[in-house]
Formats: C-alpha cells, structure tokens, sequence
C-alpha cells in the first residue's frame, strides 16, 4: 500500500470529524449535554485509534465504509475516557488539547454524564449500522466492550491510579499501559483485520504488533511530559511527575526510556513482518507513534 502518511491521517482525521457531526446531527439529547459531549469530541484530537483501525482494514480490503461506525465509536469511547480522566477525583487536570477540560467548561455531574453518553451512544451506533452482518456486530461490541471495560481500559486506569505515590516495576508499569492504553488500540488493530477478512494467525500476530504499539505510545507520551512543547501538546509538561505517577523515564531514566522505546519498535515491526501482509502503512504508522511530538 503506497500512500503518503501525512496525507492519509489527515483524510482519515477528516473523514471522523465530518461522521461524528452527523451522528449528533438528528439526536434529540438535551442541549447541555449534547454541547459537552461535543465539545471534548469536537477538541482536535488526532483521532489516532480510527486511523490504526482503517490502516488495518486496508491491509486487506479497501473501501473503508464497513468500518466507519466501528471507528467513531472507538473514537467516542477514547474521548469519554480523557473526559473522566481529567475529572477531580482522577488526574483533575485543567487543560486537555490546549483549551479548558470538560468540567472545567461545564461543571463535574455534565463532564460525567458526557463520558456516560459517549460511552453508552457508542456501542448504539455499531448496531444499527446497516453494512455490518448481526455477527460481525456480535463480535465488534463484545471486542469494544472487553477492550474499554475492567479487563481493559478501566481496569488499567484503576492499576494507573493504585501505582500513584507506590512505584511499580517494568513488568507492572507494562501491565498498566497495556490496559489503559493498549487495550483500545489492540481493538482498532484486531477488529479491522477481523472485518477485513483476516487469516486468525495474521490477527495473532497483528495484536501481538498492537500490544508492542501501545507500549510505544505510552513510552513516548511519558518522554514528552519530560521533554515536550507544551503548546504541541496542550497541556501542562512535568503534570506526570507532579502527581507522582509511575512513568518510563521515572523508572529507567530519559535516556533508558528511549532505548525500551526502540526495543518496542522492533518488536512490533517483526510482528508486522510475520503477518505475511503488506502492512507498509501500519510499518509507517509505527515509526509516526514512536516519533511523534505532540
């Protein structure tokens, strides 16, 4: 697949903002809550998880169309869980994406029923789409929902917050990440290549690329709080260490966290290599991930 990387988020990034417009476009919500679920939908976010799950799809079919609802509801799935994770009794954060955090804008009860709208409207929206067989919506809802729940995301949001003031080791500061973090993209990796029509041994080894991938993220993301622009960022550089979390660079110094960052890459790359697909995008996206600056 050879396609210019910037280009192809940029379109995908495109492609989600325009579908989330129109699934709020009918909806009757009430006007407060429909704003708050908006406003964080709507904050600019690089809607990386949708373009990972179109980047699978793509290494074996092309027309995305079957897979938009799925990456909207991935994307409205992520962006409840930045809105209760900025919440005061979580990282009470005042800033997400350079402007004020959702219950800073609104008040605490909106921000809470804005991540259970996004959460619940989510798994609406994989149902009724008309371009998905009733199993293969079966089968994207129970991935979602083991993915965001307590075995995933949640779960490794309560093990982020349990690790705070403790300290983990590299083993138990992985098994953070791969939940809170890695569970979301492993979903957008494995569910694009199921819906693609994927052999089980190159979904095997695609999610065993998806949990290397959101090792890299992590990694990246904790270097950028140490050495980051803020105003790429939009948020504060150093709020890691203020509120004394378990990082990679806390653990193995900067340097150290670049050096377990590239071992990653390698990693996901080799098992990219053994899918036996031309998985050249997602080899790009890997380098985009460990790269980024923002």
């Amino acid at each position: 697949m050879n396609v210019n990387l910037t280009e192809y988020i940029s379109e995908k990034q495109t492609l989600i903002d325009n579908k989330i417009t129109d699934y709020f476009r009918d909806q009757d919500i009430p006007e407060q809550l429909k704003e708050s679920m908006l406003y964080s939908l709507q904050a600019g976010g690089k809607r990386l998880r949708p373009v990972l799950l179109f980047a699978s799809y793509q290494v074996f079919k092309e027309d995305i169309s079957p897979v938009v609802s799925s990456a909207v509801a991935l994307e409205m799935i992520h962006t409840y869980s930045l809105i209760h994770d900025d919440l005061p009794a979580m990282d009470d954060d005042t800033y997400r994406r350079g402007q004020l955090t959702n219950h800073k804008v609104f008040n605490e009860a909106t921000a809470i029923l804005a991540g259970d709208g996004l959460l619940t409207y989510s798994f609406e929206i994989i149902a009724r789409d008309l371009l998905l067989t009733i199993e293969q919506k079966v089968e994207v809802v129970k991935l979602l929902a083991k993915a965001s729940g307590p075995e995933g995301m949640v779960g490794g949001q309560i093990l982020d917050l349990e690790a705070e003031n403790h300290g983990v080791n590299l083993e138990g500061l992985e098994r953070v990440h791969t939940s809170k973090t890695g569970e979301l993209l492993k979903f957008a990796i494995s569910i694009g290549a199921y819906l693609g029509g994927a052999s089980e041994a190159q979904i095997s080894e695609l999610e065993r690329f998806s949990y290397y991938l959101g090792l890299i993220f992590q990694v990246q993301d904790d270097i950028l709080d140490v050495t980051g622009d803020e105003e790429k960022i939009g948020k504060a550089v150093g709020s890691d260490e203020d509120n004394e979390k378990s990082t990679y660079p806390k653990l193995l110094g900067l340097q150290g966290a670049i050096d377990k960052k590239n071992e990653y890459v390698q990693c996901a790359k080799e098992a990219l290599t053994k899918a036996q697909a031309d998985t050249s995008i997602l080899m790009a996206l890997t380098d985009y991930f460990s790269q980024r600056d923002h």
